[in-house]
Protein backbone atom coordinates (compact mmCIF):
# COMPACT_ATOMS: atom_id res chain seq x y z
CA UNK A 1 0.00 0.00 0.00
CA UNK A 2 2.79 2.41 0.93
CA UNK A 3 4.60 1.52 -2.28
CA UNK A 4 1.45 2.37 -4.32
CA UNK A 5 1.13 5.74 -2.53
CA UNK A 6 4.79 6.50 -3.16
CA UNK A 7 4.40 5.56 -6.83
CA UNK A 8 1.33 7.80 -7.13
CA UNK A 9 3.17 10.75 -5.58
CA UNK A 10 6.09 10.23 -7.95
CA UNK A 11 3.76 10.18 -10.96
CA UNK A 12 2.06 13.35 -9.71
CA UNK A 13 5.39 15.17 -9.38
CA UNK A 14 6.41 14.10 -12.89
CA UNK A 15 3.08 15.30 -14.32
CA UNK A 16 3.48 18.71 -12.70
CA UNK A 17 7.07 18.93 -13.95
CA UNK A 18 6.04 18.12 -17.52
CA UNK A 19 3.12 20.57 -17.41
CA UNK A 20 5.47 23.38 -16.34
CA UNK A 21 7.72 22.51 -19.27
CA UNK A 22 4.68 22.63 -21.58
CA UNK A 23 3.68 26.03 -20.14
CA UNK A 24 7.17 27.36 -20.82
CA UNK A 25 7.08 26.05 -24.40
CA UNK A 26 3.64 27.58 -24.93
CA UNK A 27 5.02 30.95 -23.85
CA UNK A 28 7.89 30.63 -26.32
CA UNK A 29 5.45 29.63 -29.06
CA UNK A 30 3.32 32.67 -28.19
CA UNK A 31 6.27 35.03 -28.60
CA UNK A 32 6.99 33.50 -32.01
CA UNK A 33 3.29 33.70 -32.96
CA UNK A 34 3.20 37.42 -32.19
CA UNK A 35 6.33 37.99 -34.30
CA UNK A 36 4.88 35.82 -37.08
CA UNK A 37 1.69 37.90 -37.11
CA UNK A 38 3.77 40.95 -38.04
CA UNK A 39 5.13 39.27 -41.18
CA UNK A 40 3.44 38.77 -44.55
CA UNK A 41 4.13 35.04 -44.71
CA UNK A 42 0.60 34.04 -43.70
CA UNK A 43 -0.85 36.29 -46.43
CA UNK A 44 1.62 35.03 -49.03
CA UNK A 45 0.42 31.49 -48.35
CA UNK A 46 -3.21 32.48 -48.89
CA UNK A 47 -4.48 32.69 -45.31
CA UNK A 48 -6.98 35.39 -44.37
CA UNK A 49 -5.36 36.10 -41.00
CA UNK A 50 -2.31 34.95 -39.02
CA UNK A 51 -4.73 33.13 -36.72
CA UNK A 52 -6.02 31.11 -39.68
CA UNK A 53 -2.48 30.16 -40.72
CA UNK A 54 -1.51 29.11 -37.18
CA UNK A 55 -4.79 27.25 -36.69
CA UNK A 56 -4.31 25.21 -39.84
CA UNK A 57 -0.55 24.61 -39.77
CA UNK A 58 -0.13 24.09 -36.02
CA UNK A 59 -3.35 22.04 -35.64
CA UNK A 60 -4.94 24.36 -33.09
CA UNK A 61 -8.43 25.71 -32.57
CA UNK A 62 -9.14 29.31 -33.52
CA UNK A 63 -9.36 30.37 -29.85
CA UNK A 64 -6.07 28.70 -28.91
CA UNK A 65 -4.30 30.27 -31.90
CA UNK A 66 -5.70 33.66 -30.87
CA UNK A 67 -4.52 33.09 -27.31
CA UNK A 68 -0.99 32.41 -28.54
CA UNK A 69 -0.83 35.72 -30.42
CA UNK A 70 -2.46 37.62 -27.54
CA UNK A 71 0.05 36.32 -24.98
CA UNK A 72 2.94 36.97 -27.32
CA UNK A 73 1.81 40.54 -27.90
CA UNK A 74 1.24 41.30 -24.22
CA UNK A 75 3.86 39.24 -22.35
CA UNK A 76 6.15 42.24 -21.81
CA UNK A 77 3.52 44.14 -19.83
CA UNK A 78 2.69 41.00 -17.81
CA UNK A 79 6.18 40.39 -16.46
CA UNK A 80 4.98 39.55 -12.94
CA UNK A 81 2.49 37.04 -14.31
CA UNK A 82 5.17 35.42 -16.48
CA UNK A 83 7.38 35.03 -13.42
CA UNK A 84 4.46 33.54 -11.49
CA UNK A 85 3.94 31.01 -14.28
CA UNK A 86 7.62 30.10 -14.32
CA UNK A 87 7.44 29.56 -10.55
CA UNK A 88 4.44 27.26 -10.95
CA UNK A 89 2.06 29.62 -9.13
CA UNK A 90 -0.21 29.92 -12.18
CA UNK A 91 -0.41 28.15 -15.53
CA UNK A 92 -0.25 29.28 -19.13
CA UNK A 93 -4.06 29.20 -19.23
CA UNK A 94 -4.09 31.94 -16.56
CA UNK A 95 -1.62 33.90 -18.69
CA UNK A 96 -3.93 33.66 -21.72
CA UNK A 97 -6.85 35.07 -19.71
CA UNK A 98 -4.57 37.83 -18.40
CA UNK A 99 -3.53 38.78 -21.95
CA UNK A 100 -7.12 38.84 -23.22
CA UNK A 101 -8.08 41.05 -20.28
CA UNK A 102 -5.15 43.40 -20.96
CA UNK A 103 -6.32 43.79 -24.56
CA UNK A 104 -9.92 44.40 -23.52
CA UNK A 105 -9.18 46.93 -20.76
CA UNK A 106 -6.27 48.84 -22.34
CA UNK A 107 -4.90 51.54 -20.06
CA UNK A 108 -7.14 50.35 -17.22
CA UNK A 109 -5.32 46.99 -17.02
CA UNK A 110 -4.17 46.30 -13.45
CA UNK A 111 -1.91 43.23 -13.50
CA UNK A 112 -1.20 43.21 -9.77
CA UNK A 113 -4.90 43.11 -8.90
CA UNK A 114 -5.63 40.34 -11.37
CA UNK A 115 -2.56 38.28 -10.48
CA UNK A 116 -3.69 38.16 -6.87
CA UNK A 117 -6.94 36.56 -8.07
CA UNK A 118 -5.19 34.23 -10.54
CA UNK A 119 -2.96 32.73 -7.83
CA UNK A 120 -6.07 31.61 -5.92
CA UNK A 121 -8.31 30.49 -8.78
CA UNK A 122 -8.49 27.79 -11.43
CA UNK A 123 -8.19 29.05 -15.04
CA UNK A 124 -11.96 28.73 -15.50
CA UNK A 125 -12.75 30.65 -12.32
CA UNK A 126 -10.11 33.25 -13.17
CA UNK A 127 -11.77 33.82 -16.56
CA UNK A 128 -15.10 34.33 -14.77
CA UNK A 129 -13.54 36.80 -12.32
CA UNK A 130 -11.77 38.60 -15.17
CA UNK A 131 -15.17 39.39 -16.70
CA UNK A 132 -16.27 40.96 -13.41
CA UNK A 133 -13.07 43.01 -13.48
CA UNK A 134 -13.71 44.14 -17.06
CA UNK A 135 -17.23 45.22 -16.11
CA UNK A 136 -15.90 47.11 -13.09
CA UNK A 137 -13.40 49.19 -15.09
CA UNK A 138 -15.48 49.74 -18.25
CA UNK A 139 -19.13 48.72 -17.95
CA UNK A 140 -20.01 50.47 -21.22
CA UNK A 141 -17.56 48.41 -23.30
CA UNK A 142 -18.59 45.21 -21.51
CA UNK A 143 -22.25 45.92 -22.33
CA UNK A 144 -21.28 46.64 -25.95
CA UNK A 145 -19.62 43.21 -26.21
CA UNK A 146 -22.80 41.60 -24.92
CA UNK A 147 -24.75 43.56 -27.54
CA UNK A 148 -22.53 42.03 -30.24
CA UNK A 149 -23.18 38.55 -28.84
CA UNK A 150 -26.94 39.15 -28.97
CA UNK A 151 -26.74 40.45 -32.54
CA UNK A 152 -24.87 37.26 -33.51
CA UNK A 153 -27.50 34.86 -32.17
CA UNK A 154 -28.12 32.13 -34.73
CA UNK A 155 -30.55 29.22 -34.98
CA UNK A 156 -30.65 26.81 -37.90
CA UNK A 157 -33.69 24.61 -38.51
CA UNK A 158 -33.62 22.00 -41.27
CA UNK A 159 -35.69 18.96 -42.15
CA UNK A 160 -34.12 15.54 -41.93
CA UNK A 161 -34.73 12.71 -44.41
CA UNK A 162 -37.08 11.08 -41.90
CA UNK A 163 -39.10 14.28 -41.52
CA UNK A 164 -37.52 15.16 -38.18
CA UNK A 165 -36.37 18.66 -37.30
CA UNK A 166 -32.60 19.24 -37.05
CA UNK A 167 -31.67 22.15 -34.77
CA UNK A 168 -28.31 23.85 -34.35
CA UNK A 169 -27.24 27.33 -33.40
CA UNK A 170 -25.52 29.64 -30.96
CA UNK A 171 -26.92 31.97 -28.29
CA UNK A 172 -25.34 34.77 -26.33
CA UNK A 173 -24.65 34.07 -22.62
CA UNK A 174 -27.78 35.92 -21.44
CA UNK A 175 -30.07 34.34 -24.00
CA UNK A 176 -28.52 30.97 -23.25
CA UNK A 177 -29.11 31.47 -19.53
CA UNK A 178 -32.77 32.28 -20.17
CA UNK A 179 -33.22 29.16 -22.32
CA UNK A 180 -31.49 26.93 -19.76
CA UNK A 181 -33.50 28.47 -16.92
CA UNK A 182 -36.68 27.40 -18.73
CA UNK A 183 -35.47 23.95 -19.82
CA UNK A 184 -33.62 22.77 -16.70
CA UNK A 185 -36.71 22.19 -14.50
CA UNK A 186 -38.47 20.33 -17.34
CA UNK A 187 -35.36 18.25 -18.09
CA UNK A 188 -34.96 16.78 -14.61
CA UNK A 189 -35.34 13.01 -14.23
CA UNK A 190 -38.90 12.10 -13.32
CA UNK A 191 -37.77 9.18 -11.16
CA UNK A 192 -34.74 7.05 -10.40
CA UNK A 193 -35.94 4.71 -13.17
CA UNK A 194 -35.81 7.53 -15.73
CA UNK A 195 -33.04 6.28 -18.01
CA UNK A 196 -33.16 9.12 -20.56
CA UNK A 197 -29.78 10.74 -21.09
CA UNK A 198 -29.40 14.51 -20.77
CA UNK A 199 -29.72 15.19 -24.51
CA UNK A 200 -32.99 13.25 -24.63
CA UNK A 201 -34.36 15.07 -21.57
CA UNK A 202 -33.46 18.46 -23.06
CA UNK A 203 -35.23 17.54 -26.31
CA UNK A 204 -38.32 16.37 -24.43
CA UNK A 205 -38.26 19.56 -22.34
CA UNK A 206 -38.17 21.74 -25.46
CA UNK A 207 -41.17 19.94 -26.96
CA UNK A 208 -43.05 20.13 -23.65
CA UNK A 209 -42.40 23.86 -23.46
CA UNK A 210 -43.60 24.41 -27.03
CA UNK A 211 -46.73 22.29 -26.67
CA UNK A 212 -47.58 24.08 -23.42
CA UNK A 213 -48.07 27.22 -25.49
CA UNK A 214 -45.28 29.11 -23.81
CA UNK A 215 -47.32 29.23 -20.61
CA UNK A 216 -44.42 28.28 -18.32
CA UNK A 217 -43.54 31.04 -15.89
CA UNK A 218 -39.80 31.67 -16.02
CA UNK A 219 -38.15 32.17 -12.64
CA UNK A 220 -34.86 34.05 -13.08
CA UNK A 221 -32.67 34.67 -10.01
CA UNK A 222 -30.15 37.48 -10.25
CA UNK A 223 -27.56 38.41 -7.62
CA UNK A 224 -26.43 42.00 -7.85
CA UNK A 225 -24.85 44.74 -5.77
CA UNK A 226 -26.72 48.00 -5.32
CA UNK A 227 -23.87 49.76 -7.15
CA UNK A 228 -24.40 47.48 -10.17
CA UNK A 229 -28.12 48.27 -10.31
CA UNK A 230 -27.37 51.97 -10.15
CA UNK A 231 -24.64 51.71 -12.83
CA UNK A 232 -21.93 53.03 -10.53
CA UNK A 233 -18.47 53.07 -12.14
CA UNK A 234 -16.29 50.27 -10.76
CA UNK A 235 -19.20 47.93 -9.92
CA UNK A 236 -18.92 44.25 -10.94
CA UNK A 237 -21.48 42.57 -13.16
CA UNK A 238 -24.57 40.85 -11.77
CA UNK A 239 -24.73 37.05 -11.60
CA UNK A 240 -27.10 34.28 -12.69
CA UNK A 241 -26.60 30.54 -12.22
CA UNK A 242 -26.34 29.71 -15.93
CA UNK A 243 -24.58 32.80 -17.27
CA UNK A 244 -21.35 34.73 -17.28
CA UNK A 245 -21.42 38.09 -15.45
CA UNK A 246 -24.40 40.15 -16.59
CA UNK A 247 -24.35 43.79 -17.67
CA UNK A 248 -26.10 46.29 -15.41
CA UNK A 249 -28.19 47.31 -18.45
CA UNK A 250 -29.58 43.78 -18.78
CA UNK A 251 -30.47 43.69 -15.08
CA UNK A 252 -32.20 47.04 -15.51
CA UNK A 253 -34.37 45.60 -18.32
CA UNK A 254 -35.20 42.48 -16.34
CA UNK A 255 -36.19 44.63 -13.38
CA UNK A 256 -38.63 46.52 -15.62
CA UNK A 257 -41.20 43.75 -16.04
CA UNK A 258 -40.23 40.09 -15.75
CA UNK A 259 -40.23 37.06 -13.49
CA UNK A 260 -37.21 37.96 -11.39
CA UNK A 261 -35.92 37.00 -7.96
CA UNK A 262 -33.39 39.62 -6.91
CA UNK A 263 -30.67 39.10 -4.32
CA UNK A 264 -29.12 42.45 -3.42
CA UNK A 265 -25.65 42.59 -1.87
CA UNK A 266 -23.74 45.34 -0.12
CA UNK A 267 -20.18 44.79 1.11
CA UNK A 268 -20.61 41.02 0.44
CA UNK A 269 -23.67 40.88 2.75
CA UNK A 270 -27.18 40.00 1.54
CA UNK A 271 -29.41 42.97 2.34
CA UNK A 272 -32.55 42.10 0.38
CA UNK A 273 -34.18 39.10 -1.29
CA UNK A 274 -37.21 39.94 -3.41
CA UNK A 275 -39.84 37.44 -4.48
CA UNK A 276 -40.17 36.56 -8.15
CA UNK A 277 -43.16 38.37 -9.59
CA UNK A 278 -44.05 40.68 -12.43
CA UNK A 279 -43.52 44.27 -11.46
CA UNK A 280 -46.45 45.22 -13.72
CA UNK A 281 -49.35 42.87 -13.05
CA UNK A 282 -53.01 42.58 -12.20
CA UNK A 283 -55.29 45.60 -12.87
CA UNK A 284 -52.35 47.80 -13.89
CA UNK A 285 -51.23 45.36 -16.58
CA UNK A 286 -54.79 44.86 -17.82
CA UNK A 287 -55.17 48.64 -18.08
CA UNK A 288 -51.84 48.89 -19.90
CA UNK A 289 -52.91 46.20 -22.38
CA UNK A 290 -56.30 47.85 -22.93
CA UNK A 291 -54.64 51.19 -23.66
CA UNK A 292 -51.66 50.08 -25.82
CA UNK A 293 -52.90 46.73 -27.26
CA UNK A 294 -49.51 46.06 -28.91
CA UNK A 295 -45.85 47.12 -28.88
CA UNK A 296 -45.65 50.90 -28.97
CA UNK A 297 -42.44 51.12 -30.99
CA UNK A 298 -43.23 52.87 -34.25
CA UNK A 299 -44.33 50.40 -36.91
CA UNK A 300 -44.34 47.37 -34.58
CA UNK A 301 -47.60 45.54 -33.92
CA UNK A 302 -46.43 42.63 -31.79
CA UNK A 303 -49.48 41.69 -29.66
CA UNK A 304 -49.63 42.54 -25.98
CA UNK A 305 -49.13 38.90 -24.97
CA UNK A 306 -45.62 39.11 -26.48
CA UNK A 307 -44.76 42.39 -24.76
CA UNK A 308 -43.12 43.59 -21.55
CA UNK A 309 -44.20 46.63 -19.61
CA UNK A 310 -41.47 49.26 -19.90
CA UNK A 311 -41.03 52.15 -17.45
CA UNK A 312 -40.31 55.35 -19.37
CA UNK A 313 -38.48 56.57 -16.28
CA UNK A 314 -37.10 53.45 -14.58
CA UNK A 315 -37.96 52.99 -10.92
CA UNK A 316 -34.21 52.84 -10.21
CA UNK A 317 -34.08 56.48 -11.32
CA UNK A 318 -37.14 57.69 -9.47
CA UNK A 319 -39.88 56.67 -11.90
CA UNK A 320 -43.25 55.71 -10.47
CA UNK A 321 -45.56 52.77 -11.10
CA UNK A 322 -48.40 54.83 -12.59
CA UNK A 323 -49.66 53.73 -15.99
CA UNK A 324 -48.64 57.08 -17.52
CA UNK A 325 -45.02 56.04 -16.92
CA UNK A 326 -45.43 52.68 -18.68
CA UNK A 327 -45.68 51.42 -22.26
CA UNK A 328 -45.82 48.01 -23.88
CA UNK A 329 -42.67 46.99 -25.78
CA UNK A 330 -41.94 43.66 -27.43
CA UNK A 331 -38.83 41.81 -26.29
CA UNK A 332 -36.69 43.07 -29.18
CA UNK A 333 -37.57 46.73 -28.72
CA UNK A 334 -37.36 46.51 -24.93
CA UNK A 335 -33.82 45.18 -25.39
CA UNK A 336 -33.00 48.04 -27.78
CA UNK A 337 -34.02 50.61 -25.15
CA UNK A 338 -31.89 49.14 -22.36
CA UNK A 339 -28.88 47.32 -23.85
CA UNK A 340 -29.09 48.75 -27.37
CA UNK A 341 -28.68 52.38 -26.33
CA UNK A 342 -31.97 53.65 -27.85
CA UNK A 343 -34.30 55.97 -25.95
CA UNK A 344 -38.06 56.18 -25.96
CA UNK A 345 -39.58 59.39 -24.58
CA UNK A 346 -43.05 60.88 -24.31
CA UNK A 347 -43.65 64.33 -25.76
CA UNK A 348 -45.83 66.99 -24.13
CA UNK A 349 -48.76 66.01 -26.36
CA UNK A 350 -48.46 62.34 -25.33
CA UNK A 351 -46.75 60.97 -28.45
CA UNK A 352 -43.86 58.52 -28.12
CA UNK A 353 -40.56 59.26 -29.83
CA UNK A 354 -37.70 56.82 -30.38
CA UNK A 355 -34.19 58.26 -30.38
CA UNK A 356 -31.28 56.36 -31.91
CA UNK A 357 -28.05 55.83 -29.91
CA UNK A 358 -25.72 58.80 -29.81
CA UNK A 359 -22.74 58.38 -32.13
CA UNK A 360 -19.50 59.58 -30.56
CA UNK A 361 -16.71 60.25 -33.04
CA UNK A 362 -13.09 59.96 -31.95
CA UNK A 363 -11.16 63.16 -31.40
CA UNK A 364 -8.49 64.07 -33.87
CA UNK A 365 -5.00 65.21 -32.89
CA UNK A 366 -4.80 68.41 -30.89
Amino acid sequence: MLQMLSQGAEIAREMIKIQRQIDALQLELSKLAAEFAQTDHWSDEGSNTPIDWIRFNCNLTEKVAGDRIAVGQRHAEMAASVRAMEAGEIGFSHLAVMARTAIATGSRFDEARLLKVARKASPGKFYYESLHYRHSVDAKSYAAEQVDLVENRRLWLSKGEDGGLLISGALDPIGGAAVRTVLEPLARRTSWEDRRNLEKRYADALVELATNGGGLKVQMQVTSSIDTLLGVIGAPGAENEFSLPISSKTVERWACDCGLTRVLMQDSVVIDVGRSERTIKGPRRRALIARDQHCQWGGCERPASWCDGHHLVHWLHGGGGEIENQVLLCHRHHWLVHEGGWQIVKTDDGRLMTIAPTVVFGRGPD
